[in-house]
């Protein structure tokens, strides 16, 4: 009988622990402890698949957002200019139309890329000032995420120059969620009665009828090269017949300025401006500069007396205004 007894109790009691065994085990896993018969190094790495997931649904969280900030993206105009290595002018000019075009587009980051790599080069070696070209830009706005670009050249006119931009342009499109490439200066009749208003406005000054207001445009050997003769024809139809345009390397040229000069025979005084965004090399050197064949020079030497006005066109507000109209058409073009 005892023996029973002993034998119940035995029993009773190795229930009583298994109980109380696995009630330990239900709160160890509960509270992150210890599993039975688990050391403590290996809780560490028994935690490990719990943090990793955890992690990899954070990362994955992570990519989702990046990619809805993909989706939505960054939206940039890049504004592209020939260059110029004078700094003064650079940022009254180029610098300004970025401005400009910056406070009309809040939701756009500005940006900046040069043509001219001699330029570009310049700059780096003399001020240390780095300046993208046009593929530096393209691979950087891809870098940084942009995935709306507008392109805004600051081109007169849709030349050779404005043609390797597009081309370059072409290779990128596809990097891009939307990408515009945005008109030159001198790209509609309401373009050029707006150019016209601007510089006569500017120079209004000098009208006193015996003075002559010359342009002087750079010129180009692409059909493009017309544009200055219908910017002239543009101005007489407007009424300003005392103002004359020409070019420093195709047509018009100095001569046939000169000869049209003459010709009016009542002009005792010339004005002289550039024609480009930029008062550069070729206003400071060719137009107004001391050797002997500058257009100042050639003038005085026929009698005229010169004044010649370093300010390039991108000083002007009205320029400035014409660009942001143009980027603004080409955001349009980008509008789903």
């Amino acid at each position: 009988m005892k023996k029973r007894v002993y034998t119940a109790a035995l029993l009773l009691s190795g229930v009583l622990c298994l109980g109380g065994c696995l009630k330990g085990v239900k709160e160890a896993e509960n509270s992150g402890g210890a599993k039975p018969g688990q050391k403590a190094e290996e809780m560490e790495t028994a935690e490990e698949p719990s943090s990793a997931k955890n992690g990899e649904e954070g990362r994955g969280a992570k990519s989702r957002e990046g990619e809805r900030e993909v989706e939505s993206g960054k939206k940039a105009i890049l504004v592209v200019s020939f260059g110029t290595s004078y700094n003064d002018s650079r940022e009254v000019t180029i610098g300004a139309i970025e401005k400009a075009i910056a406070g009309k587009f809040p939701e756009f980051e500005v940006r900046r890329a040069f043509t001219s790599q001699i330029i570009i080069d310049k700059l780096k070696e003399r001020d240390g000032l780095a300046v993208d070209n046009v593929e530096e830009a393209l691979e950087r706005a891809e870098a940084d995420n942009v995935t709306t670009l507008i392109v805004q050249p600051t081109h007169l006119m849709d030349g050779f120059e404005y043609m390797d931009l597009a081309e370059a342009l072409e290779g990128y499109k596809e990097r891009f969620s939307k990408v515009s490439l945005a008109a030159p200066l001198l790209s509609s009749d309401a373009d050029y009665k707006a150019v016209v208003q601007a510089i006569t406005a500017n120079t209004a000054s000098y009208d006193d009828g015996e003075t002559a207001i010359c342009f002087m445009g750079h010129g180009t050997e692409a059909d493009s090269n017309t544009v200055y003769k219908k910017l002239q024809e543009t101005l007489k139809e407007e009424g300003f017949f005392n103002y004359y345009i020409g070019t420093v390397e195709a047509e018009p040229t100095l001569k046939d300025l000169t000869e049209a000069l003459k010709e009016a025979g009542i002009y005792k005084k010339v004005v002289l401006e550039p024609l480009m965004v930029v008062s550069g090399d070729h206003a400071n050197n060719d137009m107004a500069g001391d050797d002997k064949d500058s257009w100042k020079n050639v003038l005085e030497a026929e009698g005229y007396e010169v004044t010649c006005i370093l300010r390039g066109l991108g000083e002007l507000s009205e320029i400035r205004d014409i660009y942001a109209d143009h980027s603004q058409n080409a955001i349009d073009q980008t509008a789903d």
